[in-house]
């Protein structure tokens, strides 16, 4: 008699049978230990006693001028809820609305519209607050700040830059190359230039780095990197973050220092999304909850859970996209190469992808094309993104897609006809395995 799974599938859920002779090993869920909090009194309580700073309403003088840097549409951060609450404390201590300019943090991702910038502030803001798009290519609107000890030269918006205070709202997750969101990842690659963005991620291109999620951040040098290229702004910088839960709503809000205030809410986020596992299995089957917007959110359920899967196993990743693509440097570019040219040619491959100039292709689709080639040599990749158009499915050859969840089980099976070990991931899209 087969084993029948449940997974969550946007809204609704996807019900999948697994043979008989697999063991499941592990249905590896978020904490639920963490209620959902009251936003605006979470907000209200962390601005008056911040992590290892001043409270925000204290650092308000005469004059200042003051940026507030916000996430773009790719993070669940609920801006919308959070900055009315900013605004209303820091204007009610003197600062003037004229004073204040708000900066989406695109890094390399596709200009906002107004309306989006609107809808992301929310209903609740000014309707005079200014704002300004970041430009990661625009060399007049960037700031040079020197260079890291990691070699990265440090362009920052030049509105940001020549702040007095630098108000950072973003939100702190599980992320593939910086170990968590957050903090200083505002400003970097939030607001750099693609230069910055561009040397920073390739720092991680290497074997052993290139899958830091919800690994330790003083051993993530890509992470230490950004933090030193934006303490080089050198101005007071404050944050704000948002902790969530798999059904994004926010559980703890951390306010203060840059660095302390993200190491308290990367501890609760790993609580919540660092799930223990005994060993590897054979066949791990991922679903992007909930990161259901698009592919390019989507494939974080792989990117997360992969090291759950033993080499040589089969990975199964259930992509909600319901959006479409997304986003996504890596489908839109054909690669001159088959799937098993890339797989036989990757260890040559892999030490020159940060140096490749392909057109079409950002910095961060670089970092994704370093990690698909690892991926797809350590196990089977295949996909289920029933949104996904068949001209995308040419271009994105390291991963195999199929046509329903029954038919990568098939496929798993006929690698493991007798028995497997299965690992199950129903909110991949957050969930990250800690191996004993």
């Amino acid at each position: 008699m087969a084993n029948q799974i449940q997974v969550p599938w946007g809204k609704e859920s996807l019900s999948i049978d697994l043979p008989a002779e697999w063991q499941i090993t592990g249905c590896l869920e978020p904490s639920t230990s963490a209620a959902p909090v009251d936003v605006e009194k979470e907000v209200l309580k962390a601005l008056v006693s911040p992590v290892m700073a001043p409270a925000l309403q204290n650092l308000i003088k005469p004059g200042l001028k003051i940026a507030i840097v916000i996430d773009d549409l790719s993070r669940p951060t609920p801006v919308s809820k959070i900055l009315p609450v900013v605004l209303k404390s820091i204007i009610a201590v003197g600062a003037e609305i004229s004073q204040i300019v708000v900066i989406p943090a695109l890094g390399v991702h596709r200009p906002m519209t107004d309306e989006e910038v609107r809808f992301r502030m929310g209903d609740d803001v000014p309707h005079d607050l200014q704002w300004e798009s970041h430009d990661c290519d625009n060399s007049e609107k960037m700031k040079f700040l020197g260079t890291t000890s990691r070699g990265t030269p440090v362009w920052v918006n030049k509105t940001t830059a020549e702040s007095d205070l630098i108000i950072s709202i973003g939100c702190i997750e599980p992320h593939i190359i910086a170990s968590f969101g957050g903090g200083y990842k505002n400003l970097i690659p939030g607001v750099a230039g693609r230069t910055t963005i561009a040397h920073n991620h390739a720092i991680n291109c290497q074997p052993d780095t290139f899958n830091m999620v919800g690994q330790p951040i003083d051993q993530n040098p890509m992470r230490m990197d950004l933090e030193e290229g934006a303490a080089m702004i050198g101005k007071q910088i404050f944050i704000i973050n948002a902790v969530l839960n798999s059904s994004l709503q926010p559980v703890s809000i951390v306010a203060g220092d840059p660095i302390a205030a993200h190491r308290e809410g990367s501890r609760t986020s790993a609580d919540i999304y660092g799930a223990p596992i005994a060993n590897m299995a054979d066949v791990v089957i991922t679903s992007s909850h909930p990161m259901d917007s698009d592919l390019r959110q989507g494939v974080k359920a792989l990117a997360n859970t992969i090291r759950a899967v033993r080499p040589g196993g089969v990975m199964i990743t259930l992509a909600r996209a319901e959006e479409g693509t997304g986003v996504f440097g890596l489908a839109n570019k054909k690669l001159p190469l088959g799937r098993k040219a890339l797989k036989l040619l990757s260890p040559i491959l892999l030490p020159l992808v940060p140096k490749l100039k392909l057109k079409g292709m950002g910095e961060e689709d670089k970092f994704f094309l370093y990690f698909a080639l690892q991926a797809m040599r350590r196990c089977r990749l295949l996909l289920y993104a029933p949104t996904i158009p068949a001209s995308v499915h040419e271009n994105l050859v390291f991963v195999e897609f199929i046509n329903s969840p029954a038919a990568g089980i098939e496929i798993a099976r006929q690698k493991f006809p007798a028995k497997a070990d299965v690992a199950i991931f129903p909110h991949g899209g957050m969930t990250y395995p800690i191996l004993d």
